[in-house]
């Protein structure tokens, strides 16, 4: 059916598709649309709080705030149900105004959800995000906009209902922050509406941007098809050739994912079946005029929202495809991109927009929220651009990794378990140490604090196995750098720190460092920081502290379990070339060394010492034949009934000093452990596996 598993989110005002009484036992809905006032519809949408009441007098609160930690691949829509949707959706339009309407699977959201507002491209039928509703739904409230074929509504007035929509929900919840989602056309609606609106709270995702019209083949098309009419049933197929990616990759990715070579082939034959259906009505939905139109529309659009990117303040996020020049596929994946350049035109708004940053996916389609490689609630977290607020809260605004989440971050991370095969070791509460981690506490708040391997090697694979042993989610205290970047430069990319994020890791800060406590989260605090992990020559398993007790105050408040633990290994795998003070007797290297820290966010400015020293820089190394990462966590330093007792400040010195020396002592004891390893070596830990198994784990020293 037309609306099949889709609704208006006030059907009880104005029901466009509503539930057939006699068709619930099977599942079916029927539509009946009608003429709808958008305006109207926006005003007299539901306050979130009288839907949380709504959902607190039927019990349900914490069955919705469980969900919204489901698999990507639950309740999960195929492209052949978008096609049927979208077919059905088209033949039955009344030719009436664009409206909103909210699907039906994406159910109650959470508590205090954010807005989510679909804007889709101009052959969508507002169904573009169909593959990502159901999660979606878990965490926003989502509206997506409906345009019949046959209206012919201009750009300008859609910008106008938008922002009316937007100021409407603003002011019925002036504290949540409005999404807009944009696709191909729907990306140049959503810029235009944030030009307009600046004093409005939105954050903008688009997904490749038609504001690359200009220079695109599709203005060829339009000339040819004035000139040429013929050509159109010719032109279609290849517009909708854009809507997904390779069906070989595709294939790949569902034979990863884990199904049969039998089902994956029957899922795209299907798939191929739908799309032929589909393409039958085009023609005679898509007459010339019409299609002229959409194109027309699409200049427009294009031309309006470059015209006003100077006055986009919105927090946004830019998904492109990429093309892999060394895939064998480029070249026709770059014949694609012709049709509406992406690549470049990324890079054109990220420089034209202040707070803009880009996540690339390689080789896939035009319309990459039908990919079935593309979650967007999980980019969007590890992204960190989830937020309720008005400023983002990196306690009560993180969601958990799910356990498909954490499986990708694990596999992309297990070679370099492969190569260093890491050794745990714990104390237990009785002094006894022991193979494994079930020496750390379940329950918080626990405070991790440890040394900092150079470049931090170690985070990784410590927070990783900590997860994948005892499903202890352990939220790391980084650099602010990994978080936020005043302005475009030579350091690394936000992207690259996704996977931190995504495994919990917030900015390093008082406010974060009580948030965690409150809510009894394990910790991971480096003391020495960055400087610590851009370590000099020489200063290998040295601790770069700052003479302040910053953490032992905080801990005692609320009762925290301290672990102090040492990590070995970054000397059995590289070998620290050019370090600091090698770099900056170059003069390029010196004048790239204060480029990139002006460009860093300040910490320790108040510090002295070398652990003030926070010049950024990247050391050169050179690897060695890979050696072992040992851990070694010590008896748990209870802090619970001291808080008085360690407000004194020569006390809380003394048990800061007490920490520091234990690690060092962890240090000490794998440093001399690690001797008797006979398994320290890759290739002695290769010929075991060869005997035992890949999976098996390799022995190590005694204990």
């Amino acid at each position: 059916m037309a609306a099949t598993g889709t609704s208006l989110f006030h059907s009880n005002l104005y029901p466009l598709f509503h539930r057939d009484s006699t068709s619930l036992s099977l599942g079916k809905f029927i539509s009946t649309p009608i003429s709808i006032s958008t305006w109207r519809l926006a005003e007299q949408a539901p306050n979130p709080a009288t839907k949380l009441r709504r959902l607190q007098k039927r019990g349900e609160v914490e069955a919705v705030a469980a969900a919204m930690y489901e698999d990507p691949v639950v309740g999960r829509k195929s492209l052949k149900e978008y096609l049927e949707r979208s077919k059905d959706l088209i033949i039955r339009s009344d030719g009436g105004p664009p409206r909103w309407f909210t699907p039906l699977e994406c159910g109650p959201s959470s508590i205090n959800s954010p807005l989510l507002l679909f804007l889709p491209g101009i052959i969508d039928s507002g169904l573009g995000l169909i593959k990502q509703h159901h999660r979606l739904g878990k965490i926003f409230e989502i509206w997506c906009l409906h345009t019949p074929v046959m209206d012919r509504t201009p750009f300008t007035e859609l910008v106008k209902l938008v922002e009316r929509t937007i100021r409407s929900q603003n002011h019925l919840s002036p504290n949540r922050p409005i999404y807009l989602v944009g696709e191909s056309c729907g990306g140049c609606l959503a810029l235009a509406v944030a030009a307009c609106s600046p004093d409005i709270d939105l954050v903008l995702i688009l997904a490749n941007p038609a504001t690359s019209f200009s220079h695109s083949q599709l203005q060829l098309f339009m000339t040819l098809l004035d000139i040429m009419p013929d050509l159109l049933p010719r032109g279609l197929p290849n517009m909708l050739r854009l809507m997904t990616g390779d069906p070989l990759r595709m294939m790949m990715d569902s034979l990863l994912e884990g199904l049969s070579l039998q089902q994956t082939v029957g899922e795209l034959s299907q798939d191929l079946l739908a799309i032929s259906s589909y393409l039958s009505i085009l023609p005679d939905v898509y007459p010339r005029e019409t299609l002229g139109w959409k194109l027309q529309m699409l200049k427009s659009a294009s031309s309006v929202s470059n015209s006003r990117l100077h006055a986009v303040k919105a927090q946004t996020l830019i998904l492109l495809r990429f093309n892999d020049c060394s895939s064998p596929l480029f070249d026709f994946f770059s014949e694609r991109d012709q049709l509406l350049p992406s690549q470049d035109e990324g890079e054109k708004l990220r420089r034209a927009l202040p707070k803009c940053e880009i996540r690339k996916f390689n080789e896939s389609g035009h319309f990459l929220f039908l990919e079935d490689s593309i979650d967007l609630v999980t980019i969007i977290k590890g992204a960190g651009f989830y937020r309720c607020g008005k400023y983002k809260d990196y306690v009560s605004d993180y969601m958990p990794p799910t356990p498909t989440e954490f499986n990708k971050i694990y596999a992309e991370s297990r070679w370099i378990n492969a190569v260093i095969s890491p050794v745990m070791l714990s104390t237990l509460e009785d002094g006894k140490i022991v193979r494994g981690l079930a020496g750390i506490p379940s329950e918080g708040p626990v405070l991790l604090v440890g040394y900092h391997m150079l470049l931090g090697l170690e985070v990784v694979p410590l927070v990783t196995k900590i997860y994948l042993e005892r499903n202890i989610l352990v939220r790391g205290l980084a650099h602010p750098m990994m978080f936020i970047k005043h302005k475009q430069g030579r350091l690394p990319d936000l992207s690259q720190f996704d996977t931190l994020r995504m495994m919990g890791a917030v900015p390093v800060s008082g406010i974060n460092f009580y948030k965690l406590f409150s809510s009894k989260s394990h910790v991971l605090l480096y003391p020495g920081g960055m400087r610590e992990a851009l370590h000099r020559k020489g200063e290998e398993y040295k601790l770069i502290w700052p003479e302040q007790s910053e953490f032992v105050r905080m801990a005692a408040r609320f009762g925290a379990k301290i672990i102090p633990f040492g990590a070995v290994g970054e000397d059995d795998i590289s070998e620290l070339a050019f370090d600091y003070n090698d770099l900056m007797k170059i003069p390029y290297f010196k004048a790239e060394i204060r480029e990139l820290t002006n460009e860093a966010v300040k910490l320790r400015t108040n510090d002295y010492g070398e652990v003030a020293n926070q010049d950024v820089h990247f050391p050169g190394i050179l690897p060695k034949f890979p050696g072992r990462f040992y851990y070694y966590f010590g008896k748990p330093i209870k802090t619970e009934g001291r808080g008085q007792e360690l407000r004194d400040r020569d006390k809380s010195h003394e048990l800061y000093l007490q920490v520091k020396t234990e690690i060092q002592r962890c240090i000490g004891y794998l440093k001399e452990k690690r001797e008797n390893d006979p398994y320290r070596n890759l290739l002695s830990r290769l010929i075991y596996q060869t005997t035992h198994g890949f999976s098996a784990e390799v022995p190590a020293f005694e204990l």
